[in-house]
């Protein structure tokens, strides 16, 4: 078992390093270039004090919100209709105290280990506003109240480990799942969001990463990948058939996450501006790409386009345009989206055969592989002759892509040996998995004492 996940992590790595002439400039340059230390102390005594702009504070609220509705009701929806009937309202259980319990934990510590600098600045921030010490209603964030930006990085926070759920789904105790989500808040995204957004060393090494390529999919899809290795498979896979039990369900979710991931990426411009609207553009177009790539595809291998396709391919769409949405172009998004259906498909169907893992809901096939396609992509087509920004003044196409292979490979790395531990560590003390018998029956009525439907 563990053989074969650290093979399977291993090819992932080895994608992005075995690409030829990429090292040939990295991209420790573009720091120095950018640095402003020769600036004179009057050019930074003359910046203008930020401001509060009502515009942008008015739609980073209303982004808040639609990351929260992305995720209940839009994951727990999508998860919901993926598994059969018996296990419905212990995923819909799962995503949902998932949320709650990230939003106490990052009020608490999180936002301040992820977003203030700290002695180890490197990997985590610091204690500084932990219990949101110092933030008053006047506090800014750019142009908004840090308070709306507080919120808008909690349902970041609180949807990553959510997505986790879909990889050990069906077959996983709730005090574990409750256990586990707190550990790797602290262990593993705290330090991943600190490292690329919050002034860490992916950061100042200048990987780009707009909405969360490697904070949210990567990080997420990894630690799935190695859930459903540590847990092992259901009882009866490959033996038994195993539908979705309500596909309307899945088709609802996905077109909930497709609407609330506009809050996701567009939100995170942070302001209500022309960039805003470019990465509404790429968001609609990648996803729209992806759902045809993957349906092509699908109907080429299999002889009949499907629902479940379709949706998972609007995923995959959606997770591979978030790292680029903001540096990519509308063209560049276009051929992102429909490189993610299709790789995804792949990934979903040959890779997890030929692995023969149990990934219950395709966690690591979608976010993982979508993410790395849109982490790697981005330093590629985010080039202004491919209709990108443009790279950072000094930074060539070879030292972009250099940055985007270190962030993936980092996420890669430090999400896979950390969440192995603290899946180890879990199933030492709590233990991990349902008895036989209580999978049988279901979740629903084993673990909460209740079903999702009557007869």
């Amino acid at each position: 078992m563990i053989r074969k996940l650290l093979a399977l992590l291993a090819l992932v790595g080895a994608v992005g390093l075995a690409m030829p002439a990429l090292a040939q400039e990295k991209p420790s340059d573009a720091p120095a270039a950018a640095a402003p230390a020769a600036a004179p102390a009057a050019a930074a005594e003359a910046k203008p004090e930020p401001k509060l702009d009502s515009g942008s504070t008015a739609w980073m609220i209303t982004a808040t919100v639609l990351v929260i509705m992305m995720t209940i009701p839009g994951l727990a929806l999508f998860y919901g209709g993926l598994v059969r009937a018996k296990n419905m309202l212990s995923v819909l259980m799962h995503v949902f105290v998932t949320v709650c319990l990230v939003s106490v934990l990052w009020a608490l510590y999180g936002y301040s280990l992820a977003f203030t600098e700290g002695s180890w600045n490197a990997v985590y921030g610091g204690f500084g506003k932990a219990f949101l010490a110092g933030i008053t209603p006047d506090s800014l964030n750019g142009v908004i109240p840090e308070y709306v930006f507080v919120v808008f990085q909690l349902t970041f926070a609180a949807i990553t480990p959510a997505l986790i759920v879909g990889g050990f789904a069906e077959r996983i105790k709730f005090s574990a799942v409750l256990w586990f989500m707190a550990l790797w808040l602290t262990f593993v995204y705290v330090p991943i969001a600190h490292m690329v957004w919050g002034g860490g060393w992916l950061a100042t090494l200048g990987a780009k990463d707009f909405a969360g390529g490697t904070v949210v999919h990567i990080n997420a899809g990894v630690a799935a990948l190695v859930g459903c290795y540590v847990l092992g498979k259901r009882i009866g896979y490959g033996k038994e058939a195993m539908p979705p039990h309500n596909l309307s369900f899945t088709m609802v979710g996905a077109s909930l996450l497709w609407v609330g991931w506009f809050g996701f990426n567009v939100g995170s411009e942070l302001a209500a501006d022309g960039v805003a609207g470019l990465v509404l553009a790429n968001t609609q177009l990648a996803t729209a790409a992806a759902v045809l790539g993957w349906m092509f595809a699908e109907w080429i291998a299999r002889g009949k386009p499907t629902m479940l396709g379709a949706a998972s391919g609007a995923v995959a769409g959606l997770v591979a345009i978030t790292p680029a949405c903001g540096f990519v172009g509308p063209m560049g998004s276009i051929v992102l989206g429909a490189l993610a259906g299709i790789v995804c498909f792949w990934a979903v169907t040959s890779l997890k055969r030929t692995f023969g893992y149990d990934d219950s809901l395709d966690v690591f096939g979608v976010h993982g592989i979508g993410g790395i396609i849109g982490a790697i992509g981005t330093g590629i087509l985010m080039s202004k002759g491919l209709g990108g920004v443009g790279f950072a003044e000094g930074v060539t196409m070879g030292g972009q892509l250099w940055a985007q292979i270190v962030g993936v490979v980092t996420t890669i790395v430090w999400s896979g040996i950390v969440s192995y531990v603290l899946f180890k560590i879990v199933d030492a003390t709590v233990g991990l998995r349902v008895a036989e018998e209580e999978e049988r029956e279901g979740l629903d009525s084993t673990q909460h004492g209740e079903m999702a439907y009557h007869n």
